[in-house]
């Protein structure tokens, strides 16, 4: 598969690959580069120097295996904000935003209304609900689960690799796990393979090393229970 682009006439600066597919209504900045394959739906807005369809370019990855990747989709009335990177491969449902300067990794799934912040970055191989709030610089690892209405607040680490590299190569990552509706605070760091339990909460500045169950306030280094998060705090009596 060529993966060369070519001057668009349709916004100042556009490059478009081969068998790209647009959708009606659609807003484009400048300096936009939508690589080939890329599906892009009805009523998105795909703001300047905006990079969707790349495909990865280091470590082991041959040239086959980028080439087999699935185009990117982008359901409709999605945003894309400026010097944001949307990796080939990946699926954006309806309506999400992707912020300034965020990178979204290939095979990677992003449910409806879920917005990522200015940015962050969203590994590889991770599936993210509907809902979501990942707020500014978070780093969100290769193999993780974030499931419906989960919060993320800033600068939030997750990790997959206990050997930090050092591992054979059938070694298998394993990144968080975090269930709906919880709530993980500013600065907070995940050691590979935790799972945040549904409707838990995580305080600021914690490193969690082991699994929350649900419900649970966390906090401290490392991430011990203190409370319950009451039943006015749950996420149906807020929507």
């Amino acid at each position: 598969m060529k993966l060369c682009v070519h001057p668009s006439d349709l916004a100042p600066g556009l490059m478009l690959g081969h068998d790209v597919e647009l959708g009606s209504d659609l807003e484009v900045g400048g300096n936009v580069v939508i690589h080939s394959g890329t599906v892009i739906g009805d009523g998105c807005e795909i703001q300047d120097g905006a990079v969707l369809g790349k495909r990865p370019r280091f470590g082991k990855l041959s040239s086959a295996k980028r080439d087999s990747l699935e185009p990117l989709v982008v359901k409709g009335e999605c945003v894309i904000c400026s010097g944001a990177v949307v990796y080939a491969g990946t699926r954006l449902a309806e309506r999400v935003i992707v912020g300034d300067q965020a990178h979204v990794r290939e095979r990677t799934t992003i449910g409806a209304e879920t917005v990522i912040g200015r940015g962050s970055a969203v590994d590889n191989d991770v599936t993210i609900g509907s809902g979501v709030r990942v707020q500014s610089n978070c780093y969100i690892t290769a193999f993780s689960v974030v499931e419906d209405d989960v919060f993320i607040a800033p600068g939030v680490v997750t990790t997959n690799d206990d050997t930090m590299g050092r591992h054979p190569t059938d070694y298998q990552l394993r990144g968080a796990t975090l269930r709906r509706a919880c709530r993980v605070g500013g600065g907070t760091v995940l050691v590979p393979g935790v799972e945040i339990g549904e409707e838990a909460f995580v305080a600021a500045g914690a490193v969690v090393c082991d699994d929350v169950p649900p419900r649970a306030v966390v906090m401290g280094v490392p991430a011990r229970p203190k409370r319950s998060v009451p039943d006015e705090d749950l996420w149906e009596q807020w929507h």
